[in-house]
């Protein structure tokens, strides 16, 4: 690939490293703005009502929880599992979880039981919260059993109702008195295309290298809510979700399970909205007249992706984004032009600091050949390794790292990504 030299990369105390940071310190500045917002009918699908928290409520809720982790007397940097189906509840917990000083993992909701207890095992985990109910399932239930295999595993807690003997009610800990302000975050743990046996580290300033990248095509601002469709349970959702919210001290609204009625309901919420959809679901949205408070729409595709639109910046409707995410490596966001990035990186405008993206030299006979070159990329926001059974890597954010994905041409365009 063609050498050139990456732009300094930003003081990293001027970003936040810690979502709970963030969390505290919106709540000091707009202690009454909405933080978190669940959509849907939540009462159906998990027994408890939809929940709405201003900042400041969360922020006392997100300390309460973490002074009651802390009592855990847990090492600091111990490897906490989160396994939610999604919504506010979800990101008390992450945010408690980092709060006290420990590593969040988040694991997928559609995991089996044999698919959970291989993810204790890979993580290392030593304690997990999640739900007593997901639709059919029990979760709290299927965790309480899971345990009996895995004698590290020392804390088990969920929101309830239909928390069983020996889990931790995290309603209890909600209602205690203290609220402990967030340490330094150490990073988090999420799971490599969903596989249980493939944990990915990365730190807390990557993960704010990688927030930083994606807002830098088009920033969330303090007014707007950010509705996605979008489980926080990898690097997609966290990024496009949660992070950017945090990041900005806007709002986040969760319509997790889908829920259509749910969903237009909150779509017509009167608020100045960034919508975050999967592309899987862009042929279905694009039947559906969007409102005017739709600011920016938000299509995230994952690589291998077979569709991509070279959108206008100058089209009809809300200002469109395009995510691409590279597993849990990369999510590169573009504003109309994510074909052309991907076409030629050196002409397109990306946060170099942050995020650099190159064809891989693949020798003189490829020269005529440009379509069949693979991606790489380097910096802080792609900044992961694979996950050691005790303390943490430290991944080289120079180091270029092949994507594994090549741009699909067709008619001269970028119609899509594949795999190399």
């Amino acid at each position: 690939m063609a050498e050139r030299t990456a732009d300094a990369a930003p003081d990293a105390s001027a970003r936040s490293g810690s979502l709970s940071a963030c969390l505290f310190a919106a709540a000091r500045t707009g202690p009454q703005r909405t933080a978190l917002r669940d959509s849907g009918d939540r009462a159906a699908w998990c027994g408890r009502p939809p929940i709405t928290w201003t900042y400041a409520a969360a922020a006392e809720i997100v300390g309460r929880l973490a002074r009651g982790i802390g009592a855990w007397r847990l090492p600091a940097g111990s490897r906490v599992g989160l396994w939610f189906s999604g919504g506010a509840e979800s990101a008390l917990a992450h945010l408690a979880v980092e709060a006290a000083g420990h590593l969040p993992c988040p694991m997928p909701a559609l995991w089996d039981a044999g698919q959970l207890s291989a993810g204790i095992a890979s993580a290392g985990l030593v304690a997990v919260l999640t739900e007593g109910r997901r639709g059919a399932r029990r979760p709290a239930e299927d965790l309480a059993q899971a345990a009996m295999g895995h004698f590290g595993l020392r804390y088990l807690a969920a929101f309830g109702p239909g928390v069983p003997d020996g889990v931790i009610s995290l309603d209890a800990m909600a209602l205690e008195r203290g609220v402990v302000a967030p340490v330094a975050s150490r990073g988090l743990v999420t799971f490599a295309a969903g596989d249980p046996g493939r944990p990915v580290y990365r730190s807390a300033a990557a993960l704010a290298a990688a927030i930083d990248a994606h807002l830098d095509a088009l920033p969330v601002t303090a007014d707007e809510r950010i509705l996605t469709l979008l489980p926080a349970h990898d690097l997609r959702g966290l990024v496009t979700g949660l992070g950017a919210a945090l990041s900005a001290g806007a709002s986040l609204e969760t319509v997790i399970p889908f829920d259509e009625a749910g969903f237009r309901a909150g779509l017509m919420r009167p608020v100045p909205t960034r919508l975050v959809v999967p592309s899987l679901i862009e042929a279905a949205l694009a039947a559906l007249p969007l409102p005017w408070t739709v600011r920016a729409l938000n299509v995230v595709h994952r690589a291998p992706a077979s569709t991509i639109l070279d959108a206008t910046v100058g089209s009809a409707g809300p200002r469109r984004l395009d995510s691409l995410v590279f597993d849990e490596d990369a999510v590169l966001t573009r504003s109309g032009d994510l074909a052309a990035t991907l076409a030629d990186p050196d002409r397109t405008p990306l946060p170099r600091a942050l995020l650099d993206l190159a064809f891989l030299d693949l020798g003189d006979d490829q020269d005529d050949a440009p379509a069949y070159r693979g991606l790489a990329y380097r910096g802080l926001a792609c900044a992961t390794a694979v996950l050691p059974r005790s303390g943490v890597p430290d991944p080289d954010a120079l180091a270029w790292r092949d994507s594994g994905y090549r741009p699909v041409l067709s008619g001269g365009a970028v119609t899509g990504i594949e795999a190399a």
